[in-house]
């Protein structure tokens, strides 16, 4: 097998070929993914057998200052054939041509994270671990179901010289999280996703429409009111917040690419906002991205009425899967992200934990130094 760089549409051809819903589809291996994260170079690559295009990644370039050498990081990616079912092709054969593509490209380090679910719980098993208290973390729990390729998978990695990113403390690994929650939707209707809400989540929805919550889709122009209500969220749970800019810049660029691919959802009730969320769908998966929630009003249950009605949407546009992204797995009710895990847990769904990010250090001395600064970040 070749690689060689990709132009825009084959690249999102390829992506439209494989959109299907399957676990191993990702927004941030979209060609508009790389417009949307400044400060980084992008290139689309693709491993070609023959004629044939087998497999494509987004790869975003950061460089270290006066030094002319980059990491090479594929978010969420490569898009390629992990255990070689599909293709026959083997790992080393996938891998071993992207760190030679990247090293000729002046890579120190490459860093991708291979969509490929580990383990999975269901709903029921998270909040029995959450009430007994017998585990520390969901990394701790028993799964439901276990995918044995995973663990092979992870072994040749370590074998071929790549080494899985340290999480941090609270779960999350340092680019992308490893634990995330999702609601399948295939085959479903309204009536039975809701049957799989906890009591609380369905009495929240009913609360809010009793207090007149409305939820309505609306197009970039509400970003500036979306941004005021993520600032306000960012000082409570405790984050650095994106500029305004970076949320223009992405609808910017992905609805450039499709301009159904990513929306923004306001909850209101009367004249005044209190949640809105955006959610980018790529095929029939869907992400819900970004959250924000005001700190007045919030006894209205507004980000219920907000998540139930993009489920809603998700349902009558025939979606596979709604996916609520990262979540920490700390199962510690005086952590400051156990909220977030106790909110998504409500929707009946499964939390899953993907194989995690990997680095391969082409130049060692340098890899450290920058993993040092990630460190004091």
């Amino acid at each position: 097998m070749v690689i060689r760089p990709l132009g825009r549409d084959e690249h999102l051809e390829f992506v439209h070929s494989r959109s299907d819903g399957g676990s191993g589809l990702s927004f941030l291996q979209c060609p508009s993914w790389g417009a949307v994260k400044s400060g980084w170079r992008c290139e689309s690559l693709g491993w070609f057998r023959g004629s044939e295009l087998v497999g494509a990644g987004l790869v975003l370039y950061r460089s270290l200052p006066r030094i002319g050498r980059s990491l090479a990081y594929l978010p969420e990616g490569p898009m390629i054939d992990w255990f070689g079912e599909r293709t026959g092709i083997a790992l080393e054969d996938w891998l071993k041509p992207l760190v030679g593509a990247l090293r000729q490209r002046g890579a120190f380090s490459v860093k991708l994270g291979p969509k490929v679910v580990a383990r999975t719980w269901s709903a029921a098993t998270v909040k029995q671990a959450m009430a007994d208290r017998a585990y520390r973390r969901l990394g701790d729990v028993p799964a439901d179901r276990i995918d044995e390729r995973a663990d092979e998978l992870s072994h040749r990695l370590r074998s071929l010289g790549w080494r899985r990113t340290q999480q941090g403390g609270d779960g999350f690994s340092d680019f992308q999280p490893r634990y995330l929650f999702r609601l399948p939707l295939t085959g479903r209707d309204q009536q039975q996703v809701s049957a799989g809400f906890s009591q609380q989540w369905r009495r929240n929805i009913r609360l809010a429409e009793r207090a007149g919550v409305r939820v309505e889709r609306v197009d970039e122009a509400g970003l500036p009111e979306f941004h005021r209500l993520y600032a306000e969220t960012a000082v409570r749970d405790r984050f650095t917040p994106r500029p305004l800019e970076y949320f223009q810049r992405m609808f910017d660029a992905i609805n450039a690419e499709d301009p159904e691919r990513i929306r923004l959802y306001v909850a209101r009730r009367g004249d005044q906002p209190l949640a809105a969320a955006t959610m980018v769908r790529v095929g029939s998966y869907a992400w819900y991205s970004y959250g924000a929630s005001a700190n007045e009003g919030r006894e209205h249950r507004p980000s219920n009425a907000l998540q139930w009605r993009m489920i809603e949407d998700c349902l009558a546009d025939g979606m596979n899967v709604y996916d609520l992204r990262g979540i920490s797995d700390t199962l510690d009710p005086a952590h400051h992200l156990h909220g977030l895990l106790r909110f998504k847990v409500g929707l009946g769904g499964e939390a899953v934990e993907y194989l995690g990010e990997w680095d391969y250090p082409i130049n060692p001395l340098l890899h450290r130094a920058f993993q040092l600064y990630l460190a004091r970040r």
